[in-house]
């Protein structure tokens, strides 16, 4: 087995004399290289993404809620960004409000309950301690949420393919499309960090851990319910397999308290709109985005292939990219099932690629919502641990490059992310 985080200690003290270093010292010594890796590649994308901002110019253009504003880095905190502020600084006012005379997809008017309330609870608390506005609270928040993402894919990878493979996924995460959205006034990170953290605790049936990470999941991103399944699966796997130390009280317990966070704030919206199903209303009467079984995904992976854009919300150069992430998840899972992981990576990888293209929304942000199906990142970073990490960096380096433009660029202003 693979080092975790019990018996790293063993790997760094072999070979090495002198005094015993501190624990600090061992986690920074063996930690570091990921978090340096991931660090350095996703600067790399954030600097030429940045670049092509002030190159190209049209964010000066475009209003400030929409993809502009007056600097570069003020579109980091656009589109949802906007919205999170909002929620930060003001809270919520759960309302159907109807758009008058409306008569197309757009009925109701958008309102901030529709973001979930972690992310904007913890810009508040992190701008309430730090003096930060909400924009520099969202971007620390994010920043630091994308390196615990690492470290958590990162583990993961490295109990099931070793330290090699570890790196390549951590790696991978700063350069995967969607990933310009990691260090944005976005919740991305914060998702994938708590679903990550979550499936290696459930790897590990540490089940109050997995039942408490999946319930924070629950209040950050409505996809949460993939993770809930997963660990519902964990769960059975644990009774089937029973173990007389293990017992059964803890992961039933965890089971319990994970869907909590998700149903718990549905309802309260619901009961602040006086309407149980008012979040499902705003969704698809404000933004057109409610589940069609895969209807839209499949016209628009059969009209782009041959140059038709006639489909519902339709951003050409953008949805070019996002069909090819598509195409580029689908290949990976396969290959990811070829590998027999846990189930519950399985189980959670299916179901949040269902949730998604199983949805009508602006197809341009596939890639964004894809970004948490994380163990698609496996089987890639399997191949790329036959490489010495001085040559892995080689192409995750050039990926790092490109990633300024197809996960930051196109998804910020040629699209809607």
């Amino acid at each position: 087995m693979n080092a975790t985080l019990t018996d790293f200690d063993t790997h760094l003290d072999e070979g090495r004399p002198g005094p015993e270093p501190t624990r600090l010292r061992r986690v920074a010594a063996y930690y570091g290289p990921v978090l340096a890796l991931y660090g350095t590649l996703k600067l790399i994308g954030f600097s030429v993404f940045l670049l092509l901002l002030h190159s190209a110019g049209d964010f000066r253009d475009k209003h400030h809620r929409f993809g502009g504003g007056a600097h570069p880095w003020d579109v980091l905190a656009t589109w949802d960004g906007w919205w999170y502020r909002q929620v930060a600084e003001h809270g919520y006012d759960p309302a159907l409000v109807p758009v008058p005379d409306a008569t197309g997809l757009i009925t109701l008017e958008g309102n901030s309950a529709a973001f979930f309330p972690l992310y904007p609870a913890l810009m508040r608390l992190v701008s309430e301690t730090t003096g930060l506005g909400s924009y520099g609270a969202g971007l620390l928040v994010s920043v630091v949420a994308s390196f615990a993402a690492a470290l958590g894919i990162y583990l993961i990878a490295e109990w099931l393919g070793g330290r090699r493979a570890g790196l390549a996924a951590a790696g991978l995460w700063a350069v995967w499309p969607g990933s310009g959205v990691e260090w944005a006034v976005y919740s991305d990170s914060l998702y994938v960090a708590l679903a990550a953290w979550a499936c290696h605790a459930m790897m590990r049936r540490a089940w109050i851990t997995a039942g408490l990470l999946t319930f924070l999941a629950g209040l950050n991103r409505p996809t949460a319910g993939a993770l809930i399944v997963a660990l519902a699966v964990a769960v059975l796997f644990a009774l089937r397999d029973h173990r007389r130390e293990e017992g059964v009280v803890r992961p039933l317990l965890a089971l319990a308290v994970a869907p909590l966070g998700l149903v718990g704030y549905l309802l309260w919206v619901g009961h602040e709109m006086g309407d149980y199903g008012g979040y499902f209303k705003l969704q698809d009467d404000a933004w057109a985005h409610t589940f069609d079984y895969g209807e839209q995904t499949f016209d628009v992976l059969t009209s782009v292939p041959v140059g038709h854009f006639d489909y519902l919300f339709a951003f050409p150069f953008a949805d070019v990219i996002a069909v090819g992430t598509v195409l580029l998840a689908f290949t990976m899972l396969g290959l990811l099932v070829r590998h027999r992981p846990p189930a519950v990576l399985v189980v959670y990888t299916v179901l949040t690629m269902a949730l998604i293209l199983g949805s009508q929304q602006i197809f341009a942000n596939v890639s964004r919502y894809l970004l948490p199906a994380f163990p698609l990142y496996l089987p890639l970073a399997f191949a790329l641990r036959r490489l010495s990490p001085a040559m892995m960096c080689w192409p995750l380096g050039i990926a790092a490059v490109a990633s300024g433009s197809y996960a930051g660029y196109v998804l910020f202003e040629l699209g809607v992310p």
